[in-house]
């Protein structure tokens, strides 16, 4: 049976192929998953599972060596390699906490209870500012994660 397809990409992203008259309709979403560049996928793994509270769903080895695998934690997805080198350490993730209800108080009660969780993980958690307050983790080969407070000017609260 000979199809011809017509493909449509509207602004909400909705798809829809034409195949005889009949018109089908899918809903796409994007997955991001950055890239971390690493000295050793194994060590950094380790870091962010024992360190930050990420599992590993999966990782590529060949010939008994880790060169890539993926780290995850509520939504956040994150991939580990060490194929490029020269870009080992250079990452920067910005990673906001959606939390209910979505009040100042709420947000910053979730980040410092982030904080004291990794802290007893053994992380190095530090003070950061980028425009406002942030609690910055860096990992092993110097890439840092920012998990932003709110906004206090913005909310009203100085």
């Amino acid at each position: 049976m000979k199809l011809k397809h017509n493909l449509a990409l509207a602004s909400n992203m909705a798809v829809e192929f034409k195949t005889q008259g009949e018109v089908i309709s899918y809903m796409t979403d994007w997955f991001a998953r950055p890239v971390l560049h690493v000295t050793d996928v194994d060590a950094s793994v380790g870091f962010y599972v024992d360190r930050l509270g990420f599992s590993s769903p999966w990782r590529f080895e060949e010939d008994s060596k880790t060169f890539v695998a993926q780290v995850e934690r509520q939504g956040c997805a994150l991939i580990l390699s060490s194929q490029w080198p020269e870009k080992v350490g250079k990452g920067l993730m910005f990673i906001s906490l959606n939390v209910e209800p979505e009040t100042y108080e709420a947000a910053v009660a979730a980040l410092d209870a982030l904080r004291t969780e990794l802290e007893a993980r053994g992380a190095p958690v530090k003070d950061g500012r980028w425009g406002y307050r942030l609690l910055v983790v860096d990992d092993p080969d110097g890439n840092q994660l920012f998990f932003n407070y709110p906004n206090e000017t913005a909310s009203g609260n100085s």
